[in-house]
């Protein structure tokens, strides 16, 4: 990093040595719309496949950016990477990237939510600024490790959940900070997924199905050492505890961020959550804490911020479950497929995923609605507000812009995989004194923030971190 560092101000400066000639600016050379390569970002996309082709593409930029390293375990499903930056180097494994990849500023993470934070780790420890999917890791534990790693290297990061730069969000955060719709204790959050099977157990292994080019032991990487199992890859692994994080760990990113932002909320205090019956299994021998369940419902508690007064409560429905419409709006609005309803003591305040299209409905007024359909591609516009950063840096102010650096990302990030750990608890059973089969795990959770420990459920605290395979440790901070 200090390497491109220094290349880039030997470049600049070189035009204003007066030592007898001038150099021309490259981009004069280049003419309208040219960049030169001093101010380019050199990239590498480590996921290069589905959302990762989308990524890096946004991050290229239409040539603003360069794009120097491909990486995915499978080819195939990388060929419209490949195809469109043909002089990129191609990897299968990211630890080879990074380690020979010297030309590399920063990298995009695409890849399954188990291997985010060690390809995280590994880029940063090598000074590279770093974008990751959402969610940011796969545990706790992780989020917190991220969060401290990114400060102690200074590197600019950013996590990939567009909506946090929509313009829908800081007309939100003006209608709150005006007080607009008075307190608010409570806050409906709802989503379609999962959109992916879920609910069972994974396919039998069989090594046969693999397809040609996948490498599937890269493909595992800190998970459990098996067989390749059939419809994991390139996108069911979502609904599997070893590889994703369900419904939650998908949307959670999306749509919790508009309450946690705007309303400040820190640290949960308490957790709880009911599960939809399993098609039955949860209640046969057969049954499987693999697969995340069907439809969930999972109430966090966050605390007040004047001592002695009620918090705010937030209410999270997955499998297709929407809260009440409230008589007062019910006239005005009908559910969206995915939303977010913020129920104040003046009014109330409503918009889809991504923080588009909100809504505020105040008391004794016509509803107010806000036009976020002019603000483009998301995507692009996050991605790029990234690329903007790292050539400014961890300290500037662009860097301090970012809506989703590390700084935020990684404790709200431990805010959403917090449901999930409720999830897996509830789900925990052991064969009582009668030799039957109980779930013992069905109680409200709590949480102290700083410590990253629940409190009076022993059993739980599993959930905060995870094993790692032999070879693939992450060494958490």
């Amino acid at each position: 990093m200090k390497e491109q560092n220094n290349r880039r101000d030997f470049i600049k400066k070189s035009a204003l040595i007066g030592t007898g000639f001038y150099i021309v600016p490259r981009h004069v050379l280049g003419g309208t719309g040219f960049t030169s390569p001093s101010d380019q970002l050199v990239l590498g996309a480590i996921g290069a496949g589905g959302k990762g082709d989308s990524d890096i593409n946004n991050a290229f930029n239409g040539g603003v950016n360069r794009i120097a390293a491909l990486c995915d375990v499978d080819p195939a499903q990388a060929k419209n990477a490949t195809e469109r930056h043909v002089d990129a180097t191609f990897y299968k494994d990211f630890r080879k990237m990074l380690d020979q990849q010297k030309d590399l500023d920063a990298v995009t993470i695409s890849t399954p939510d188990h291997t985010h934070a060690l390809i995280a780790h590994e880029a940063m420890i090598r000074g590279l600024h770093v974008y990751v999917q959402k969610p940011l890791t796969h545990t706790i534990a992780e989020a917190r490790h991220l969060t401290h790693l990114a400060r102690k290297q200074q590197v600019v990061t950013q996590m990939g959940n567009q909506g946090g730069s929509s313009l829908g969000v800081t007309k939100i955060k003006e209608w709150i900070d005006g007080n607009a719709i008075g307190e608010v204790k409570k806050v409906f959050i709802w989503t379609n997924r999962p959109v992916w099977p879920q609910g069972k157990s994974p396919a039998a292994a069989n090594a046969a199905k693999k397809p040609e080019g996948l490498d599937w032991d890269l493909w595992l990487g800190p998970a459990s050492k098996k067989e390749y199992t059939p419809g994991l890859h390139p996108f069911d692994w979502r609904g599997y505890w070893e590889y994703g994080t369900g419904a939650l760990g998908d949307m959670g990113c999306h749509l919790l961020d508009v309450p946690y932002k705007v309303l400040n909320l820190g640290y949960p205090t308490g957790v709880q959550c009911s599960v939809a019956n399993i098609y039955s299994k949860m209640w046969t021998p057969d049954y499987t804490p693999d697969g995340c369940p069907v439809a969930s419902k999972v109430t966090i508690d966050f605390p007040s911020k004047i001592s002695g007064q009620p918090g705010v409560e937030l209410e999270w429905t997955d499998g297709g479950i929407t809260p009440a419409i409230p008589d007062e709006i019910s006239d005005y609005y009908s559910a969206a497929s995915s939303g977010v309803m913020m129920m104040g003591s003046e009014g109330i305040i409503t918009c889809t995923d991504y923080g588009n299209s909100p809504i505020l409905f105040k008391k004794g007024m016509e509803p107010e609605a806000f036009d976020t359909s002019v603000q483009g591609n998301l995507d692009a516009l996050h991605n790029a507000a990234w690329t903007e950063a790292c050539k400014t840096g961890f300290n500037s102010d662009k860097h301090k812009a970012l809506t989703s650096s590390f700084d935020y990302a990684g404790p709200f990030t431990e805010t959403v995989l917090m449901g999930n750990i409720a999830i897996r608890s509830h789900m925990l059973r052991r064969e009582n004194e009668a030799g039957n089969m109980e779930f013992y795990g069905r109680k409200k959770l709590r949480w102290d923030g700083e410590n990253m420990r629940i409190t009076n459920f022993e059993d739980a605290n599993q959930f905060v971190t995870k094993t790692y395979r032999a070879g693939w440790e992450l060494p958490l901070s």
